[in-house]
């Protein structure tokens, strides 16, 4: 099993915190530093924040949400096997264009440790901010994921659709892999099985125990079998509330998962002191 943190962006008071949270992960065997998106924080804001029962995500507009492509590159220049990865950026409010050369640059810039985390998103007061329709943005990032690999290829790239007009250009440096950046799709709501099967190398699933992972993995399967994919080949990586202990990974391990992601706000007050904890209760038994 393999073991990530999240969010090493969000709520940190400098940057050699983040920097310095990393390279003790890296140092015990975690595997992963994730970070979470939001380019700004409405004061107030009618969206519904999907994954908590109130609707509000966990952070205040005047929390520190450092950009994820820049923190990851501040992380990368101080760690050597850490794999680094987005939580997820939000694609469908992004110019693809911009973020496949970050993302390829990033991919660089770390020797091939970057993993492009993808969702579509759900705050409309901040697409309203960005400049970018809310509506259509499941489209957007379908459209967004077949354009951004064509960036990558290193090839001409010509892509013309109802958001794009790319002709007669390439895009370098072009990322190590040979598919690309990986992309990991987060999320478990809408056409996730759909997009997971079309576009995701990994999905990233906001759940916190191995029953809420089972119960998704007959329609991933159905939906990999419509594009003729064994759903094998999809990496699962869940979230980790810390309960349940060993008996808890076990489950995840034998339900299909290959990564657990832990946030740091579940390993206590003092996060360096909870890695190590953590390494020498769960990762070291494991």
């Amino acid at each position: 099993m393999k073991f990530g943190l999240v969010p090493v962006n969000v709520g940190v008071k400098s940057i050699e915190q983040t920097i310095g949270l990393a390279q003790l992960a890296e140092s015990v065997g975690i595997e992963s530093v994730w970070t979470f998106e939001h380019v700004m924080v409405p004061v107030n804001y009618a969206s519904k924040y999907p994954y908590n029962a109130d609707g509000k995500m966990g952070a205040n507009p005047d929390t520190n949400f450092v950009d994820p492509l820049i923190a990851l590159t501040a992380v990368a220049a101080n760690t050597r096997t850490l794999k680094l990865g987005t939580g997820v950026n939000i694609v469908s409010q992004s110019n693809p264009l911009l973020l496949a050369k970050q993302a390829a640059s990033l991919d660089f810039v770390s020797g091939g440790r970057f993993m492009l985390g993808a969702g579509i998103g759900w705050l409309r007061e901040e697409f309203d901010a960005m400049g970018v329709p809310f509506e259509r943005r499941g489209a957007r990032f379908d459209d967004y994921m077949v354009a951004m690999k064509k960036v990558w290829s290193g090839d001409v790239v010509e892509h013309q659709s109802d958001f794009l007009n790319w002709t007669g250009f390439k895009s370098y440096p072009v990322p190590s892999g040979a598919n690309g950046v990986p992309i990991v799709i987060g999320g478990v709501k809408g056409k996730i099985y759909e997009r997971v099967a079309a576009h995701g190398d990994g999905w990233f699933l906001p759940v916190d125990n191995a029953a809420a992972l089972t119960e998704k993995l007959a329609p991933l399967a159905a939906a990999c079998a419509a594009v003729d994919r064994d759903p094998a080949s999809v990496e699962i990586s869940c979230m980790w509330d810390m309960q349940g202990g060993l008996d808890a990974i076990k489950a995840f391990e034998d339900a299909g998962a290959s990564r657990i992601i832990v946030p740091l706000l579940a390993l206590g007050k003092d996060p360096a002191a909870g890695i190590s904890t953590f390494a020498e209760t769960i990762i070291a038994r494991c």
